[in-house]
């Protein structure tokens, strides 16, 4: 068996691998994971057979917290000998490059997953893009996790073509399985009886972290529209409120005192809470290639998300959903209007979804190429190129 190494830097993003260490196995790699400890670490080890290393990171810029921590990751790979280190996430990114390259392994890919610097300024967005670049240029190739991500990427000079590719469409693919309106659907209805949702109300949802930078602001401002417009209508958010990058104290007061408005906290499973929905928002201000807009296609929903990059890869305009300018309530206010004031419409394009996530949001797809290039073979153009369904 060859041996490949993950490296992230907390056990939360693990869900990204979910699947992988099971399909790689039966190429020929045995799968270990190095992230900060946690319930969730030893528990996905268990769950797919995977080897855990627990070390921490801080998602903060500290640099001599920093060198500690890839001293201990390149005794770790040392003592491993991996045959790939695939290091992702910003942080886990830069140290797992960096003690790579201190460990000589012999392949080092880097997953971009996003950019923070996008929502950073003045010095912070200077110190994170250096640090992106940084982690860039230490891998052999840069994995990104989109079409149009690569594209900024390339704009912003932190990749070259010839080093950087996207696998399929982008994203980590969906399990249709899992995501099945079919399986969820007496849960989902007992969910609504739970909430007290009438039958055939309609019901926008969101499911995610409720910041800021979600557009959990935005989304407040185009409910507190609608709710009045559709009087049956209800809201469902499923997600924990964060201290960093906090909504304000006003914007979660009223999600939590206005009418027919449902804060479900954290869940384990979202499946069901997808059945709930009849249209998801996701008001993002950036993003990778976001997970939750295409469960939701899997689950028929379809989907009302901002036009920046991961989410234009994730939801195709007027097929699957609808993009809207980012941070604009209103345009937002008025697609999710579209959708609750006509059934067919939601109808269509939710069908539209799950067709797209059977086709071309195959987790095995995404699998498949990622094993070639563990094995060291070239991107083909279609990695390199732009996502074909429409």
């Amino acid at each position: 068996m060859k041996r490949l190494v993950h490296v992230l830097t907390v056990a939360d993003s693990l869900r990204f691998l979910r699947g992988q260490p099971r399909f790689m196995r039966e190429r020929g790699y045995e799968t270990h994971v190095v992230c900060g400890d946690g319930p969730l670490l030893s528990r996905f080890a268990d769950a797919e057979g995977a080897t855990a290393h627990p070390i921490a990171m801080e998602r903060r810029v500290t640099p001599a917290a920093d060198l500690r921590t890839v001293a201990k990751l390149a005794r770790l790979l040392r003592r491993l000998r991996p045959d790939v280190v695939h290091a992702q996430t910003p942080k886990g990114g830069l140290l797992g490059t960096m003690a790579a390259r201190v460990a000589r392994a012999p392949r080092v890919l880097y997953h971009m997953r996003g950019l923070p610097h996008q929502g950073a300024a003045g010095l912070m967005r200077r110190v994170l893009w250096t640090t992106e670049r940084t982690a860039c240029g230490l891998a052999d190739h840069v994995i990104c996790q989109s079409h149009s991500l690569r594209r900024r990427a390339l704009a912003e000079r932190l990749v070259t073509p010839a080093r950087s590719s996207v696998l399929g469409p982008g994203g980590n693919g969906v399990d249709a399985g899992r995501f099945d309106p079919a399986r969820v659907c007496d849960a989902s209805a007992q969910l609504r009886e739970e909430l007290r949702i009438p039958p055939g109300a309609p019901v926008v949802g969101f499911v995610g972290r409720l910041v800021g930078d979600k557009g959990i602001v935005e989304l407040t401002e185009a409910w507190r529209g609608l709710r009045d417009r559709f009087p049956n209508a209800h809201l469902v958010l499923v997600g924990p409120f964060e201290a960093r990058d906090a909504v304000p104290d006003e914007v979660r007061r009223e999600l939590e005192r206005a009418p027919r408005t449902h804060l479900t906290g954290e869940r384990d499973d979202v499946a069901p809470w997808y059945g709930v929905m009849d249209i998801l928002a996701l008001p993002t201000y950036r993003e990778g290639f976001p997970n939750v807009p295409i469960e939701a296609a899997a689950m028929g929903v379809p989907v009302v998300a901002t036009r920046v990059d991961g989410c234009v890869d994730a939801v195709v305009d007027g097929q699957t959903g609808t993009l809207v300018p980012a941070r604009d309530a209103a345009a937002l206010e008025e697609a999710l209007a579209r959708y609750l004031a006509d059934p067919e419409l939601r109808r269509v394009h939710g069908e539209r979804g799950r067709a797209r996530a059977l086709t071309e949001l195959r987790p095995e797809r995404i699998f498949e190429e990622l094993a070639s290039l563990y094995d060291g073979g070239a991107p083909s153009p279609h990695r390199r190129g732009e996502a074909s369904w429409a």
